[in-house]
């Protein structure tokens, strides 16, 4: 009788070789921010972020109520998911950021992983593998739109809802847009009537589960300034005219925002031949 051991040893090592590898246990004592990798299902440790929260001005209506809502979560309590919605370039992203750098300070637990937009999608799996860590998730998602359709709003949704088992006690998510409706400008575009609608209601409804939302407008030119002398005070950036110079470099933008002031207190720098963080 043939003996088939070595040939089923050899099926066995085959096929042994076609499962994928189990994913590394991921180790959040390694960093504060992450970068999530849905392929690899890896939490890449990033670098903190540097810009301090008392240098986001013009938005201290916007900046008390996220602290507010994030101090909670951090805390144990009751919160909701946020959206910070607005004009580009207003700070949206940075003050997610620096308030989560503010916040880390005191409670240590508290962990920041950042996923891309273009991951919508793997939302769902992402909290399943958060949920229940000892750690406290701040999950956000920078420029959230639907580009793709309604596809990653039912995810996106299905996240936040949380299946039978509801949503993760340990996540909060927190989004920004250029638009309170999540929706791409082109979503009716190559569709029919009904369909479109359908997506429409479908990405509207996606809104409705973030609990707070916070509006950032168009930035005037008295805020402006006050951003552009608070970044040239803090860095002791020293230039004549400064104000006509930062109004100058706005208008060749064609906007006044954070953004903008940053990147001319940027340009200063360099031509005062002074390091930024």
């Amino acid at each position: 009788m043939t003996d088939l051991t070595p040939l089923l040893t050899r099926i066995a090592d085959a096929l042994d070789r076609l499962v994928p590898a189990a994913p590394a246990e991921a180790d959040f004592a390694a960093a504060r921010l992450f970068r999530h990798d849905p392929a690899r299902a890896a939490f890449l440790p990033a670098p903190d972020y540097p810009l301090p929260l008392d240098l986001l001005v013009g938005v201290d209506r916007q900046k008390a109520r996220f602290v507010e809502n994030l101090g909670r979560f951090a805390r144990g309590l009751p919160t909701n998911h946020a959206l910070l919605w607005g004009v580009r370039g207003t700070g949206k992203s940075s003050l997610a950021k620096a308030a989560f750098m503010a916040a880390v300070s005191d409670y240590p637990a508290l962990k920041l992983v950042e996923v891309d937009r273009d991951e919508v999608t793997a939302l769902p799996a992402l909290f399943d593998l958060l949920r229940g860590r000892p750690e406290r998730f701040v999950v956000l998602c920078d420029d959230l739109s639907f580009e793709d359709g309604a596809a990653a709003a039912k995810a996106l949704k299905s996240a936040l809802e949380g299946g039978v088992a509801g949503p993760p006690e340990n996540v909060l998510f927190v989004a920004t847009s250029n638009r309170r409706h999540l929706m791409p400008r082109d979503h009716a575009e190559g569709r029919g009537l009904i369909a479109a609608s359908e997506d429409a209601e479908e990405e509207v409804s996606v809104s409705d589960r973030f609990g707070l939302w916070v509006g950032f407008p168009p930035m005037d030119q008295a805020a402006y300034l006050e951003a552009v002398r608070s970044y040239a005070g803090r860095f002791d950036l020293r230039a004549k005219d400064l104000d006509r110079r930062a109004l100058q470099w706005a208008q060749a933008r064609g906007s006044r925002s954070g953004r903008v002031a940053w990147q001319f207190i940027r340009d200063l720098a360099g031509e005062l031949g002074k390091p930024l963080p």
